[in-house]
């Protein structure tokens, strides 16, 4: 009984840190020189970085098969940030990855020029973790994007925030390669 009160009170204490820190964090998008040197280990985002086995860090769930795809070449263009539609975080965190902040910068940058131009940004997690605590971190990954993008002058009408905690896995497996693919926030174009 005394672990349950034990754990209870820490992932308490985790969400009321993870919430406090979204607000800290630096509304610079366009600082296209950020690196993973800033505490990230350059090995933690490499296979979300290369286009093997996962379409790159771009595809994810979307795929070539979503309606971004039909919105012009650039969305299909493996070298243009605008195919790219998945945004990756480290274990228990929603602060963004710095590699993600142009991706983020570039969809902002296209839904400013497209006001009727609608996204709904799915928060995600991997399955460690209860349900309610991953639906609450993949609610704080999408809000974290979407204040990204509201920085940048996308209006909050243009943006809708989902979770789906654990129950959307991009991959399927008990490691660090398939949860690393869990933690993230897809963005996802509306028909208009």
């Amino acid at each position: 009984m005394k672990l349950n009160k034990t754990l209870l009170a820490l992932a308490i204490s985790t969400l009321l840190i993870t919430a406090c820190t979204d607000d800290a964090v630096d509304d610079s998008l366009t600082d296209g020189t950020q690196n993973a040197t800033s505490g990230i280990n350059d090995a933690s985002t490499n296979g979300l970085n290369s286009g093997s086995g996962f379409n790159g860090y771009g595809s994810g769930l979307n795929g070539s098969d979503d309606y971004a795809s039909t919105l012009g070449p650039e969305f299909n263009d493996p070298s243009n940030p605008l195919s790219k539609r998945t945004v990756y975080f480290m274990l228990d965190s929603s602060e963004i990855m710095p590699d993600f902040l142009p991706v983020i910068a570039a969809h902002a940058q296209y839904l400013v020029a497209n006001p009727s131009q609608k996204i709904t940004l799915e928060g995600n997690a991997d399955e460690r973790g209860s349900r309610e605590y991953n639906i609450a971190l993949g609610e704080q990954r999408a809000k974290s994007v979407a204040s990204k993008m509201k920085v940048q002058g996308v209006s909050e009408n243009q943006i809708n925030v989902v979770s789906y905690g654990e129950e959307k896995p991009a991959a399927f497996g008990n490691d660090e390669t398939a949860w690393e693919k869990n933690r993230r926030v897809e963005i996802v174009y509306q028909p208009k």
